[in-house]
C-alpha cells in the first residue's frame, strides 16, 4: 500500500498515535495548529508548520523566489489565524541544491521579510541544508499568541451559521490560467487571479476577530472549501450545508475566465485560497469592519444516518479538494 492509495487524512490517522505529545500541550496534532499552554489564564502559544517543494508547490516558470517566500508565510499565518491567534514569529528552513543561484535565496528572503513585516511579525531563526541536484524546499514554522481559548475544528453545533472571510476559488482559477499556458498574455482583469495563486493574501486579522466574536469552529481553506469544511464536520460530528445561492456570485465572477463548470469546481474544491471558514452561533453578529469581513454561506445541521459530511443544497458535491498524496 502506498501513500497515494490511502491519502493525507488516513496517513495522519495512522501516524498520530505513534507520536508522543508533550505534557504542556493543550491541543495536539489534528487541527490547523497545536497549542501549548502558557500558564497565564486561558492564553497559549500556537505552533504550526508548512513546507513548499519546487515542482509540487510552485513552478519557476511563473513564481519568483519572492513569490515563494510570501506564499509560504501566508499559508503558515493563515493556520495561526484559524486558531484565533496573532502571529508572534517565524522559523525558516531552506533546503537547496548547492548550485542554486545566490540571488534566488536573497529574493526568497526578501519575499519572506516583506510578508512577515506586513503581518506585523518577523523571523526568529531557522536552518539551512544542502540537497541533491535541482532540489529546492522552503519550510516555515509559525508561532502565534492567543488572547483566549483557541478556536478549533471541533466546536461547530447544529444551528450555527457557516461563514467565510476572504475570497473563494480565485487562487484555483489563477492556477487554471497558468496551466492553460496563456497567462503571459492574460487580460488585465485576470492579473488578480494570477496573483492570488502566486502569493495569496489571507484575511489574518479576521481570525482573532472571529475568536473574540464567539466563533465555535474555524479552519484555514488551504485544500478546498468542501474538503476543509468536511474536516470541521468530521471533527464536530455534524453536517455542514453550503448554500448554492450564497456561492453563486463567487462562481459567476470566475466563469468568464475559466468557464462555468470549472468556476464551480474552483469555488468548491480549489485549494491555496487561505481564506477562513468559521461557524458562529445563529444569534451572533458576524464580525465586520475588516477589509475582508465574514459573510454567511451555509449552516450547520445535525449529522444524519450517513454521518458527518458536507452537502450543497442537500446534495453531496461531486468535487472534494486537494490531497497531498492523492491529488
Amino acid at each position: 500500500m502506498t501513500l497515494a492509495q490511502i491519502g493525507e487524512d488516513e496517513l495522519l490517522a495512522r501516524i498520530f498515535p505513534l507520536l508522543p505529545v508533550p505534557a504542556a500541550t493543550s491541543l495536539g496534532p489534528g487541527d490547523d495548529a497545536a497549542v501549548i499552554a502558557s500558564g497565564i489564564g486561558e492564553t497559549g502559544i500556537v505552533l504550526t508548520t508548512d513546507t513548499m517543494v519546487r515542482g509540487k508547490d510552485w513552478l519557476d516558470e511563473w513564481s519568483s523566489a519572492a513569490d515563494v517566500g510570501a506564499k509560504c508565510v501566508a499559508q503558515n499565518l493563515a493556520d495561526v489565524a484559524a486558531m484565533g491567534a496573532r502571529p508572534a514569529g517565524l522559523l525558516v528552513t531552506l533546503i537547496a541544491d548547492a548550485a542554486t543561484p545566490l540571488q534566488w535565496a536573497v529574493e526568497l528572503s526578501r519575499g519572506i521579510g516583506q510578508a512577515a513585516a506586513a503581518a506585523d511579525t518577523g523571523v526568529l531563526g531557522g536552518d539551512l541544508s544542502s540537497a541533491g541536484a535541482g532540489v529546492l524546499s522552503v519550510s516555515i514554522t509559525a508561532v502565534g499568541r492567543l488572547d483566549g481559548p483557541p478556536v478549533t475544528r471541533s466546536g461547530a453545533r447544529p444551528g450555527d451559521v457557516v461563514a467565510v472571510a476572504g475570497t473563494l476559488g480565485r487562487a484555483a482559477a489563477g492556477l487554471e490560467l497558468f496551466l492553460a499556458g496563456d497567462w503571459q498574455d492574460a487580460r488585465a482583469d485576470a492579473v488578480e487571479l494570477l496573483s492570488a495563486q502566486r502569493c495569496p493574501s489571507p484575511p489574518l486579522a479576521a481570525g482573532p476577530r472571529a475568536a473574540q466574536a464567539g466563533a465555535r469552529a474555524m479552519i484555514d481553506l488551504s485544500d478546498g472549501l468542501v474538503r476543509d469544511a468536511g474536516r470541521v464536520a468530521a471533527a464536530s460530528g455534524v453536517r455542514i450545508e453550503l448554500l448554492a445561492e450564497a456561492l453563486a456570485q463567487d462562481i459567476a465572477a470566475l466563469a468568464p475566465f475559466v468557464g462555468g463548470e470549472a468556476a464551480r469546481a474552483c469555488v468548491l474544491a480549489g485549494g491555496e485560497e487561505h481564506s477562513l471558514l468559521a461557524c458562529f452561533p445563529a444569534e451572533q453578529e458576524l464580525p465586520q469592519g475588516l477589509p475582508q469581513g465574514f459573510r454567511p454561506i451555509g449552516r450547520v445541521l445535525a449529522a444524519g444516518p450517513e454521518g458527518p459530511g458536507v452537502t450543497v443544497d442537500g446534495v453531496a458535491p461531486q468535487v472534494s479538494g486537494w490531497d497531498h498524496f492523492g491529488g
